[in-house]
């Protein structure tokens, strides 16, 4: 059986044309066609169906705990997770340099090749064959959607933690920025200065990187669990 028919069972779509899967699990230091035009696509269609779904299980909630919701769910966490639940990793076609650094494992690759997964079966497909293939990887976090007061971003869930305990609020530092003007990744560093407890967080702009330095910090001062699969670390 090869890569992409076992592949295929766990997504339980068997795909028409399987040029599509093997360009949406192909990154771009593999070099020829890859997967960023595919993860285009398929955020947007991920982000529509994941909207779709938390709008119909949760009718009393406001808009901005819809956000939340959604936001929980798409977010490079939880896609890495359902990305190693399918075992995503295995199949993907890297560069000498990505295979040699664990590429397969990392989460900012497993997340945008599971999205490009999810625009080549619209494509291959269609709209409702593409939403059927998210919500069956998506049924248990679907049916187990967390309750309000968690979905608070980690900043807020900080500064609160942080003001009950009467410890003053933390400071946040841009450590480093690096990529092309349309394609930048920020680190940035939260730092508490009563203990000089810091961690770093890295995405593709500041506001989400210091959202997840915060989470990085919840976790080093016990106020939240660690993330599936692993998360920012310490400075």
């Amino acid at each position: 059986m090869s890569d992409l028919e076992r592949l295929q069972q766990r997504l339980e779509h068997r795909f028409r044309d399987l040029d599509r899967l093997q360009e949406a699990v192909t990154h771009r230091s593999a070099g020829g066609r890859h997967n960023e035009r595919l993860e285009f696509l398929g955020d947007s269609v991920l982000n529509f169906v994941i909207a779709h779904e938390v709008f119909h299980r949760r009718p009393g909630d406001s808009e901005g705990t819809l956000s939340r919701l959604r936001a929980s769910l798409v977010n490079r966490s939880s896609l890495a997770a359902i990305a190693r639940d399918i075992d995503l990793g295995e199949h993907l076609r890297l560069g000498g340099g990505e295979l040699k650094s664990g590429g397969h494992r990392r989460d900012s690759i497993l997340a945008d090749a599971l999205e490009a997964v999810f625009g080549a079966v619209y494509l291959d497909a269609g709209f409702d064959t593409a939403a059927e293939v998210i919500i069956g990887l998506y049924r248990s976090r679907l049916e187990t959607l967390p309750e309000k007061a968690v979905l608070k971003d980690p900043k807020t869930r900080l500064q609160e933690v942080l003001q009950s305990t009467r410890r003053p609020l933390p400071g946040y530092q841009v450590l480093d920025v690096r990529g092309r003007a349309h394609h930048q990744r920020f680190r940035v560093e939260c730092r508490l200065s009563d203990s000089e407890q810091a961690t770093v967080g890295e995405a593709g702009s500041r506001r989400q990187a210091e959202q997840r330095a915060a989470e990085a910090m919840l976790v080093e001062i016990g106020a939240q669990s660690g993330p599936e699969g692993g998360g920012p670390g310490h400075a």
